[in-house]
């Protein structure tokens, strides 16, 4: 490690770490009912639950045994006074996929609630607050609600423990029971189900009877879990299928679309391929979507076939009229029969371009400062992110903003490869490259929603530190190409993506290749160095933190003085959300 980097390695170990977890209580030591029904005290006795050793044993022993993991869930719920057959009243629509199944749930959600029907959506990660998780018409249940019923399943679950069972289920398990309680408490008339990792055996798949069920984009992610390749991965999001339950996929590779479609005959679920967005359109009438990026597109049609079947079943008549699919279309060999295409009704088409699913291809525009927010974690998605990333930031030039100065703010967690992701971003040319960790802010003032007690400081720090390393290794090896040049190899989804010169990159600055990134210890100093104050609604202490260093000290006066910035925000929802909270504090309220 450089000496500059061991001494901020050095100093950082020496910052507060978040506030520590708190101890669990007895039920003879819980506070009187007013003061355990407070919002944070919930948010901290949740947390407790994220590193739970027995249960951490227990899924040890359970790896070679995923269906026991199913088993365990049921037992879970059981002790909460809750029953599997219960969960048929909820008219769940489950969703799973590797890229695209929030937004997707988002656009189902949102189409039918403009049905005037009481949604239930069920969602993960949350970005600010848990309990954006578990949103009842769109909307986050609020503080009262989710400390009221979080103690309603924490204190069941306490007390029908016993000596052959663990006292509580981890942290992902706990918030899907408690989905459902609210979700029938509440009495909703439908819960789109967003699956947490994989199908087959996600906590969520102890659901028996959903009215739908859809699989977004496929892609590889989560490798340790369901595999190392993609028709692994494939046949574990095929595992959502159920017996006469139709279910829906867009458009993927050939081997994992055979998997999907031999899961599905395997089940008995009558799977179909979705049609192209443009095959729902009159010409010259398009449909508007609320979420930018054209790999929403995809999942704007699978909503679509989502939303059209569930309100099918439920004796809604006005569903969207069936339309004659594009001539191409027969002429093309399927291997799953083709959804049919239909004219949107309004509160479809509404549906869709009133969609909000914050952290996904947004951008927020403060003074001179753009930012441009996206969660993409994996390959597929960091491809689509650059596309959408470089038609956006070239847009805001063309019109005639003056001097441009970009810069990446990015992490990345758990196994996923870093090195390819940041490769991936090499198209954007950006002038600085910042690495933070998922934490807001070091003082540990943070609220506890965002606090994860599965990993250190020092880990998640010596994690950025790679991340730069791997950043200037690729930075070396353009210097030593044509660094005006495209990256190569040019993947062909990205061909299209506009070439832009950093203002770096001039013969007088060429060194600074080697040294145009650095290391934060959290997202707001990183923030604070990009913006350069110049934000005018985030205020942030000044961080004094790496002021001395060439590249920091030299990028503040061009930060400072260039007309705009933009800034992407890419790698990790956990990333963007600490992000949005420091930007829009309306989000922690």
């Amino acid at each position: 490690m450089a000496p500059r980097y061991r001494a901020l390695h050095v100093a950082l170990r020496l910052l507060p770490p978040p506030t520590g977890r708190p101890r669990s209580r007895s039920l003879s030591t819980r506070p009187a009912p007013a003061v355990r029904m407070e919002y944070q005290d919930a948010i901290r006795t949740l947390n407790t639950l994220q590193t739970n050793a027995s249960y951490l044993e227990q899924v040890k022993r359970q790896r070679d045994d995923p269906q026991e993991q199913l088993d365990a869930m049921r037992g879970f719920l059981e002790r909460s006074g809750l029953q599997v057959e219960d969960l048929d009243q909820l008219n769940i629509i489950h969703v799973t996929g590797t890229k695209g199944k929030g937004s997707t749930c988002a656009f189902t959600e949102q189409i039918l609630r403009n049905y005037g029907l009481k949604t239930g959506f069920y969602s993960s990660p949350h970005l600010v607050q848990v309990r954006e998780r578990i949103r009842i018409n769109g909307q986050p249940i609020s503080k009262e609600l989710f400390s009221k019923y979080f103690w309603q399943v924490y204190n069941r679950l306490e007390e029908t423990t016993d000596d052959a069972s663990s006292s509580m289920p981890a942290y992902f398990r706990f918030l899907t029971i408690m989905a459902f309680h609210v979700f029938l408490q509440e009495k909703v008339d439908l819960a789109v189900l967003e699956v947490g990792i994989g199908g087959a055996y996600d906590c969520t798949n102890i659901i028996r009877k959903p009215v739908v069920c859809g699989v977004s984009s496929l892609g590889i992610d989560h490798t340790s879990i369901l595999g190392d390749t993609i028709e692994k991965i494939a046949w574990q999001k095929g595992g959502i299928f159920k017996p006469g339950v139709p279910a829906f996929t867009v458009q993927q590779p050939t081997q994992p679309l055979k998997v999907l479609k031999e899961r599905a005959q395997e089940i008995g679920c009558p799977l179909y391929m979705c049609p192209d967005l443009g095959d729902y359109e009159d010409k010259g009438s398009g449909l508007s979507l609320g979420l930018a990026g054209d790999h929403q597109k995809s999942n704007a049609s699978l909503a679509l076939q989502l939303a059209q079947t569930w309100l099918q079943q439920h004796g809604y008549p006005d569903v969207g009229e069936q339309k004659s699919l594009c001539p191409r279309l027969p002429a093309v060999r399927w291997p799953l029969p083709l959804a049919s295409a239909f004219r949107p009704s309004i509160p479809m088409a509404q549906g869709l371009q009133d969609t909000v699913w914050l952290g996904r291809t947004q951008i927020l525009q403060r003074g001179p400062v753009s930012y441009y927010i996206d969660g993409a974690h994996t390959s597929s998605s960091v491809k689509a992110c650059v596309r959408w990333f470089c038609r956006a930031a070239l847009n805001e030039e063309q019109a005639g903003v003056g001097s441009v100065v970009r810069v990446l703010v990015f992490n990345a967690t758990g196994e996923r490869d870093t090195a390819a992701l940041l490769k991936l971003l090499q198209p954007c040319h950006f002038d600085y490259a910042v690495f933070c960790p998922n934490i807001s802010e070091v003082s540990g003032v943070g609220n506890a929603d965002q606090q994860n007690f599965n990993v250190t400081l020092e880990n998640v720090l010596n994690r950025c530190l790679q991340n730069q390393k791997h950043w200037n290794r690729l930075m070396e090896e353009r210097s030593g190409s044509d660094p005006w040049g495209p990256v190569l190899p040019v993947d062909p989804l990205l061909k299209d993506c506009p070439r832009r010169v950093p203002l770096l990159l001039t013969p007088s600055s060429e060194r600074l290749l080697n040294c145009n990134s650095l290391v934060f210890p959290c997202i707001s100093y990183a923030l604070q160095w990009a913006t350069q104050g110049r934000d005018p609604d985030f205020l942030c202490p000044a961080a004094n933190l790496l002021h001395h260093h060439p590249v920091a000290s030299s990028g503040s006066v061009l930060l400072r003085e260039t007309a705009r910035v933009q800034v992407l925000v890419t790698g990790s929802l956990h990333l963007v959300g600490g992000v949005l909270k420091l930007l829009d504090q309306s989000l922690s309220q």
